[in-house]
């Protein structure tokens, strides 16, 4: 019997909400503030959104006695990141129209729409919808949205995989109606989205849903550009002359920590067995069920399925699945993962198809002077027959390009001053970061990140050209807060922001998304992180072995330790 008194208040938020609903329908025409409704606010996640403030504006808003700029911060899914370009354009009118005028391209192959206010978030929800596009379970206490490589070119199994990587993000879709009924007024382009008519249900949730929020993500070796063991649950393919056989699973990985709390860290997933393609399905509700049933709901920073595994122990819970499932996971078939990163610039498919990966610093689609991406990228959609790919390293693939408009988008994108082939331009270590959004206007946000790295980048470029590292992949991942978002701890560089202008540094994560990095220096400025790393970097052009990657390198010198799991990451 679970004891009542002890749930978070986001249990109880829940279990009082009626399936999602709470008072959302009457904060959203409140008109004396911008704000939801404290408790609504915990709800609106499962819908996909986020209240934030400008927190830019925070002090001077104050001063003239004003309430915070609130505004909604809105996640859309894309499963297996591939959009149509009907759905690029509607997103794009959508920016403008009740957004920031800007698209975020985010780590886990979303849409992000900023600065919605509460009185257009009806109408902007309603307006992806007519796209077939959805955000209910973008954010919240469900699965969220399933990552997948998007490139198909990299393998001829990527068409299987994304059918299965919609099959999962479909199964485990909420199925309460609130989401259609506050939205859609009732009505939904999704038939998924509709009633089914009676009282809710959640078959798989349940009335309370799962104790925190959980990710899926699929990936087809040797590429791991969805970075598998970050995940709760990751699936790797296996494939055999051309042809699906099944996933390897592993199971509670997550990036998370508080600063100050040992006990909480981040994590990789652990390999625990092989399944046949016709039974994955079945195998990610087994895994969700038993975290709804098994995870923390007194504290919520111990509640993802990593904490729940390393509580009650691996092997406990693979006798729980196997029971579940009704039979044994097979061993783990061989695979290797070689990269992390995108491959940009143009490539030819055999059927006459052409595709092109573009690099989008901070995942940030947005126009400035001499660039003009996101107008570039509306005037290609208007003509483009193929489809928009978000990458899980916030980049963006222009796939499927016919052969009678190469040359269009290529013309397009120039005019608008944006490079075709970032390898020309941008040095390896650029073009492989990541940034979350963090100031201005995410709420656990320290210090900045995507505003902020383009400016160290600047610094950090100069030192990796005058070693000859600049055609060398580094991996740098930043973020404004320990929580995660960005996946700084798989970074072979990793920054977290602890206050505005201060950053923890981390090292020795591997190239392939296989091993975490570890705390090297702490609240070190912009000059205390180039010093720092200068000589390291200086030290891996004169030092390094044949093929020896950056994390491999500082490991083997001792200036790190290896971090071997998520229990030693503090260590």
């Amino acid at each position: 019997m679970i004891d009542t008194k002890k749930l978070s208040e986001v249990e109880h938020v829940k279990t009082a909400s009626n399936y999602l609903r709470g008072t959302l329908a009457e904060s959203i025409v409140n008109p004396l503030t911008g704000a939801l409704n404290p408790d609504d606010t915990h709800l609106i996640k499962f819908h996909g959104s986020y209240q934030q403030t400008d927190r830019d504006l925070d002090s001077e808003r104050k001063r003239q006695k004003l309430e915070p700029l609130y505004s909604l911060m809105i996640r859309v899914r894309v499963p297996g990141g591939i959009a149509t370009s009907d759905q690029w354009q509607r997103m794009d009118e959508l920016a403008d129209q009740y957004g920031n005028g800007t698209l975020k391209l985010t780590t886990r192959q979303a849409f992000q729409l900023h600065g919605v206010l509460k009185r257009n978030l009806k109408k902007t929800i309603q307006g992806f919808n007519d796209v077939l596009l959805d955000s209910i379970a973008g954010c919240g206490d469900v699965n969220r949205n399933v990552m997948l490589n998007p490139n198909p070119y990299q393998s001829p199994v990527h068409a299987q995989v994304y059918e299965i990587s919609k099959a999962i993000s479909a199964h485990l879709t909420p199925r309460t109606s609130g989401y259609w009924e506050l939205w859609l007024n009732g009505e939904s382009k999704h038939n998924s989205l509709l009633s089914t008519g009676g009282e809710d249900e959640e078959p798989i949730y349940g009335k309370t849903y799962l104790p925190r929020k959980f990710k899926i993500a699929l990936a087809i070796p040797p590429h791991n550009d969805t970075d598998i063991f970050a995940n709760d649950l990751g699936l790797i393919a296996i494939e055999e002359n051309g042809e699906l056989l099944g996933f390897n699973v592993a199971v509670g990985g997550g990036m998370g920590m508080t600063f100050g709390m040992a006990d909480t860290y981040p994590r990789l997933g652990d390999l625990i067995g092989y399944i046949p393609a016709d039974q994955v399905v079945d195998l990610c509700e087994k895994v969700v069920t038993i975290q709804r049933d098994w995870g923390n709901r007194e504290n919520r920073k111990f509640s993802r399925l990593k904490y729940t595994l390393d509580r009650v122990g691996l092997d406990t819970f693979k006798q729980e699945l196997d029971l579940r499932l009704g039979f044994a996971l097979e061993a783990p078939r061989p695979y290797e993962f070689r990269s992390s990163g995108d491959a940009f610039g143009w490539t030819t498919s055999p059927d006459g198809q052409s595709h092109l990966t573009l690099f989008v610093e901070g995942g940030r689609v947005a126009d400035r002077p001499g660039y003009a991406l996101k107008t570039a990228l509306r005037e290609i959609a208007r003509f483009h027959t193929g489809d928009f790919r978000l990458t899980g390293n916030q980049n963006l693939i222009i796939a499927n390009v016919a052969p009678e408009h190469r040359l269009s988008v290529q013309a397009l994108l120039q005019e608008h001053g944006i490079v075709l082939d970032a390898n020309d331009v941008h040095s390896a270590l650029r073009r492989g970061a990541l940034a979350c959004v963090a100031l201005n206007t995410c709420s656990l946000a320290f210090a900045e990140a995507e505003r902020y790295l383009p400016q160290l980048m600047d610094r950090l470029e100069i030192i990796i050209r005058e070693q000859g590292l600049g055609n060398e992949g580094i991996l740098l991942r930043m973020t404004g807060c320990p929580n995660g978002c960005a996946r700084p701890y798989l970074g072979e560089i990793g920054l977290v922001g602890r206050s505005v202008g201060r950053y923890n540094l981390y090292l020795g994560a591997a190239f392939n998304g296989e091993r975490m990095n570890k705390l090297y220096k702490e609240m070190l400025d912009e000059d205390g992180i180039v010093a720092e790393l200068t000589p390291l970097l200086a030290a891996y052009a004169q030092n390094r072995q044949p093929q020896e990657r950056f994390g491999d390198f500082v490991i083997r010198q001792g200036y790190v330790k290896a971090t071997t799991h998520g229990l030693d990451f503090h260590q």
